[in-house]
């Protein structure tokens, strides 16, 4: 089972992610990192920079995949995913820009670019931590629902909610890329550990189906529940609609871990 942490406010919430990503480098100064953009990670990369500033912190030896990029948008486009990073997070840390991957959105062959970031990912010898977001449909990544939960690496097509979820991003009368380059669902599945935050009520029906439905495409995130080590972060408003909501704050009270100590 999953470890849900239901944390007493979205600050916290946001604290205990950045402290997580921290803490996986301060483990491994080599560490791979799974990354992951939209509006739910802006203030987890505010939190993380400032942290790694407070305990000088080096990124040098980090490698980071994202897990997507919109077609058609070049690096250099302010939207794109790639200025997003370098804007939130690159910038500030002294991570090599060489060792930050993302798929190049504006590839000639994406189907190409797709295969070659996978190649990638597994040259690095695979994720050691997965950074996740869930969509209010369950997307992960760009895995709208009906994706293959085997699928790899490749392009899909955004769904309306998506499409409109997004669309505050882009300036009036700029058209939202409608494709995207997405780490599979298989992908994601191969990190030796995943990472999930959620907040705010509009996610609160989304994490009840992933953590608690069946496992099916029409919820890509429910997969999660057959990974052997994923941690699932919380504020009040998206853990809302869970039924076993007091058993998982009964075992992490407050949102933090407590663990089984034997007998004394």
């Amino acid at each position: 089972m999953a470890t849900i942490l239901i944390h007493p406010d979205t600050q916290s919430a946001i604290r205990a992610t950045a402290e997580r990503l921290l803490q996986a480098v301060q483990g491994d100064h080599d560490a791979v990192l799974g990354l992951a953009t939209g509006g739910t990670m802006e203030p987890v990369y505010h939190q993380l920079v400032r942290r790694a500033d407070e305990a000088r912190l080096s990124f040098a030896g980090v490698t980071t995949f994202n897990l997507d990029e919109y077609v058609g948008l070049a690096a250099d486009h302010p939207q794109s995913y790639r200025s997003t990073m370098n804007r939130l997070l690159f910038d500030h840390v002294d991570i090599p820009r060489n060792q930050t991957y993302l798929p190049r959105g504006d590839a000639q062959d994406p189907s190409a670019e797709a295969i070659a970031y996978e190649a990638a990912i597994e040259a690095a010898g695979g994720i050691d931590l997965q950074l996740l977001g869930i969509g209010r449909n369950g997307h992960l990544g760009f895995n709208e629902p009906s994706s293959s939960l085997a699928s790899r690496t490749r392009i899909k097509k955004l769904a309306r909610s998506t499409l409109e979820a997004n669309a505050r991003f882009f300036g009036a009368g700029e058209r939202m890329p409608t494709h995207a380059i997405t780490m599979g669902i298989g992908t994601i599945m191969k990190a030796r550990k995943l990472l999930m935050l959620a907040m705010g009520a509009s996610k609160a029906d989304a994490v009840a189906a992933a953590l608690e439905g069946p496992v099916t495409a029409a919820c890509p995130a429910s997969i999660l529940q057959f990974h052997p080590d994923v941690t699932v972060v919380l504020d009040q408003e998206a853990a809302s609609c869970l039924k076993l909501r007091d058993f998982y704050e009964d075992i992490h009270p407050g949102g933090q871990e407590v663990y089984f100590a034997g007998n004394s």
